[in-house]
């Protein structure tokens, strides 16, 4: 495989991660933010009326959905959520397409480079709520241990499996630059893989995961799209 194809891979597994996703897309939004400041504090007149008027107008907003494919129109992709809510997404020439392929505990083993999303219990025990094991040319995306966005007391841990034990409810050790974290895994947690997908597997009735930004407009503009495989749920 060549290095054009490896580099493509390892960004697309930054993306197919969703709180990875979510991440890069709030650096985007605070880097164009900065560079509109930067901008404000140097012009003067009617240049910096010109740029307050601009950083004035509101940055677009991070957005999700997780859905079912109804169809797909050109480059809108028109979804229908769990609630019968319809949602118009707009698909563009730079948005990443994955599929979400459901895999087995048993595929995680030493060395695996996973990312594990955790929700701490009472006891501060980690259980795994979603678990992605990534490809070897995506190894290292991602690495560390941060918050996640989804609750107060979850976390995002990628890094390389060190150990796997017990055989129904399991407990696996991510080591990552910099530490550790201990997660249980027991027989529910959803543990996927992932594929580069294009628009063909866009398909009526196909469930999806999508992140991307609401314009100033009302746009939906997605950033990536998770499809799930066969007909499976792709995390949230």
């Amino acid at each position: 495989m060549n290095k054009s194809i490896l580099i493509g891979f390892a960004g697309l597994a930054l993306l197919a991660q969703p709180a990875l996703a979510q991440s890069m897309m709030s650096a985007g939004s605070m880097k164009a933010g900065n560079a509109m400041s930067s901008g404000n504090m140097m012009s003067s007149g009617n240049m910096m009326s010109s740029n307050s008027m601009m950083s004035s107008n509101k940055a677009p907003a991070l957005t999700h959905v997780a859905a079912v494919v109804a169809g797909i129109n050109g480059d809108e992709l028109d979804l229908t959520g769990a609630d019968g809510s319809k949602t118009a997404v707009t698909l563009t020439d730079k948005t990443r397409i994955t599929y979400s392929v459901p895999i087995t505990i048993d595929q995680i083993k030493p060395g695996s480079y996973i990312g594990a999303g955790s929700q701490a219990d009472a006891g501060n025990t980690l259980k795994a709520v979603e678990i992605t094991v990534f490809p070897e040319s995506a190894r290292g995306a991602g690495e560390g241990d941060r918050n996640w966005d989804q609750g107060p007391n979850s976390r995002m841990t990628n890094g390389t499996v060190s150990q796997v034990v017990g055989t129904n409810g399991r407990s696996i050790t991510i080591t990552y630059n910099g530490g550790q974290r201990v997660v249980n895994v027991d027989p529910t947690t959803p543990i996927v893989t992932f594929a580069m997908a294009d628009r063909s597997a866009l398909t009526a009735g196909a469930h999806v995961s999508v992140r991307g930004m609401k314009t100033p407009d009302g746009k939906f503009v997605a950033s990536v799209v998770s499809v799930g495989k066969d007909g499976s749920v792709p995390p949230v």
